[in-house]
């Protein structure tokens, strides 16, 4: 459920590639939406050594153009292919579904709570997660779960927030936001597009709905050539400002 050419200007990109970290974690509102974001930059953390961790908000539930479609069945295959789906970014790490439902995701206490207590768990070197400030953002899910992980990093890293939580506190040394509004810090992720398709191509519940792929029991479906050709396109587009052959586009926060 997210836009794979989203984002804005990088006229103002000022820096790319972060040191490696030991530990990432990747926060998105579906299945789906962290292999759109960073997926280039997890798969690329990853083969260098880093520990990657998926935390997804919804359950995925209405991720579906098909009206007579289980919500049940679909919930379920959509956690199959996103512990799939990060087998093939090279996650070894944790795939969380914190399981509220599909599009009535909400930026509350109890869910802020629930993304403090796995950044403080995984103890993350850098959080990935949506921009929650860009602008004309049409999902609401997307928005609060943007929320989420600039809310969860002040509730992790502050130690009066929820002092009853079992895991200490913790404070991440950098926040990336995907699709964002001023980007201004790209990934290289040359040498790893292919491996961010091949997760992409994981969710085979969204080939229709998000990635216009027409069939998808056809492993050469129409489309699939055209949807690979987009995504190429944007990740020279992101990376051409630094002059890298590929990249994913973020804005930086390392203030935290």
């Amino acid at each position: 459920m997210s836009d794979p050419t989203a984002h804005g200007s990088l006229a103002d990109a000022r820096s790319s590639n972060l040191p490696v970290p030991s530990v990432a974690l990747a926060i998105g509102a579906h299945p789906d939406d962290i292999e759109f974001g960073c997926g280039g930059t997890l798969a690329k953390w990853s083969a260098n050594g880093c520990r990657i961790h998926h935390l997804v908000c919804t359950d995925g539930s209405k991720g579906s153009w098909d009206p007579d479609d289980d919500p049940a069945r679909l919930v379920s295959v959509r956690q199959d292919e996103q512990r799939e789906a990060s087998r093939r970014l090279g996650g070894e790490g944790a795939v969380t579904f914190l399981g509220w439902t599909d599009g009535e995701l909400e930026a509350g206490l109890l869910q802020r709570r629930e993304v403090a207590y796995w950044i403080r768990r995984v103890r993350p070197d850098v959080v990935l997660g949506h921009d929650p400030w860009r602008r004309y953002r049409l999902h609401p899910d997307h928005r609060n779960a943007g929320f989420l992980v600039t809310d969860g990093i002040v509730a992790a890293r502050d130690p009066l927030f929820f002092p009853d939580q079992s895991e200490p506190p913790h404070r991440p040394d950098a926040l990336l936001l995907w699709e964002a509004e001023e980007p201004d810090h790209v990934e290289d992720i040359a040498g790893f597009e292919d491996r961010k398709l091949h997760a992409l191509l994981a969710h085979r519940s969204q080939f229709r709905s998000t990635m216009r792929i027409d069939d998808p029991g056809l492993p050469e479906s129409p489309g699939l050539a055209e949807f690979g050709a987009r995504l190429k396109q944007r990740h020279a587009q992101s990376g051409a400002p630094l002059g890298l052959a590929a990249g994913e586009a973020f804005k930086i926060m390392r203030d935290l």
